[in-house]
């Protein structure tokens, strides 16, 4: 649950937190595990002299949180001027009617990035939801962002679906959607993290089908293959979709942004490949030259099972790269 409120008045109205894996509160500023409620502020607290003086100049009402301070429109202005006054880096947020004040960067966006990877999620496999000004972020930086049938329009201009139905009854169309299909009828819409493979003759982007893809790189030796696969692994690191490169040849030793692995023990490697990934920030080099071109086979038919109940699981790798596959899969 990603929310603006502040915890204890989260928990007041809403006791049943423990239905979630994790709660990023004071829209982004404060984490909180609901398992073993550890609570952690993902900045700094608010400066006590703008506290003290938006109450000097009578702004009421005013809520302090670990992290946010909050009020309502029309004390927008008053705000602002202390911010000024104070030469402060705060940043201000509405919701609808609603005032917050946070440190600069700090927004739905980051609390959610940061529960993600606490829970070694991507943000690449995540669906958001929401209906006021500080979504925005917040479903940008999911896969698929999704605004209830009564957001502010400037939410569901820029959203991948609108629900039919409003506020809850809209989430609950949502979760009905992504259990029945997992929401791959949307798939063609999700162009925010989209790469862009080239152009057709006539212009039109060509892109990677990151959701249900599988792309056949083929040509004579010396084609460029290799060079053209690299140019791809170098789009998904720099867009965090996480990839695992199996690489009979060493072709991707130097690698920028993926870690690379060798070794002559097989289930050691493929221990070694799992641990990397199991990181969603991190990508695996599996390079397989201390293998016999006769066993390398062997070990692909060991670590693949283990790449796909890794995705079962997490989502991920994204992209499973594997190079030479005549190598892997000679039959």
């Amino acid at each position: 649950m990603v929310t603006g409120r502040q915890l204890d008045d989260l928990l007041t109205v809403f006791p049943e937190t423990h239905l979630f894996d994790r709660v990023v509160a004071e829209n982004g500023g404060l984490y909180y595990d609901p398992t073993t409620r550890e609570v952690r502020p993902l900045a700094a607290a608010p400066p006590e002299e703008f506290v003290g003086e938006l109450e000097r100049r009578r702004v009421d009402p005013l809520s302090v949180g670990h992290v946010i301070v909050a009020t309502w429109e029309p004390h927008e202005q008053t705000v602002l001027q202390v911010i000024r006054d104070l030469n402060l880096e705060l940043q201000v947020i509405f919701n609808k009617g609603a005032v917050m004040v946070l440190p600069s960067g700090v927004n739905k966006a980051t609390g959610l990035l940061r529960a993600l990877q606490s829970l070694k999620l991507s943000p690449h496999d995540t669906v958001g939801i929401g209906d006021a000004e500080n979504d925005h972020a917040f479903l940008t930086a999911c896969e698929c962002g999704v605004a209830v049938g009564n957001a502010l329009d400037s939410l569901k201009a820029h959203a991948d679906l609108v629900t039919r139905s409003d506020d809850g009854e809209g989430v609950i169309e949502l979760i009905d959607r992504l259990i029945a299909s997992d929401l791959e009828e949307l798939n063609s819409r999700l162009a925010r993290h989209r790469i862009v493979l080239g152009h057709s003759g006539d212009g039109v982007d060509v892109p990677l089908e990151s959701n249900n893809g599988v792309v056949l790189v083929a040509g004579p030796s010396g084609g460029g293959k290799t060079m053209i696969t690299r140019a791809l692994a170098e789009r998904l690191r720099d867009a965090m979709y996480q990839f695992c490169v199996i690489d009979p040849e060493g072709d991707y030793d130097e690698f920028s942004g993926a870690i690379a692995l060798r070794g002559a023990d097989r289930r050691a490697l493929a221990d070694d490949a799992i641990r990397v990934l199991d990181n969603p920030g991190e990508n695996a080099v599996v390079n397989l030259m201390d293998f016999r071109l006769d066993h390398r086979p062997q070990f692909f038919q060991l670590l693949l099972p283990r790449l796909l109940e890794l995705r079962t699981t997490a989502g991920r790798p994204h992209w499973i790269i594997v190079e030479e596959a005549h190598h892997l899969l000679p039959s």
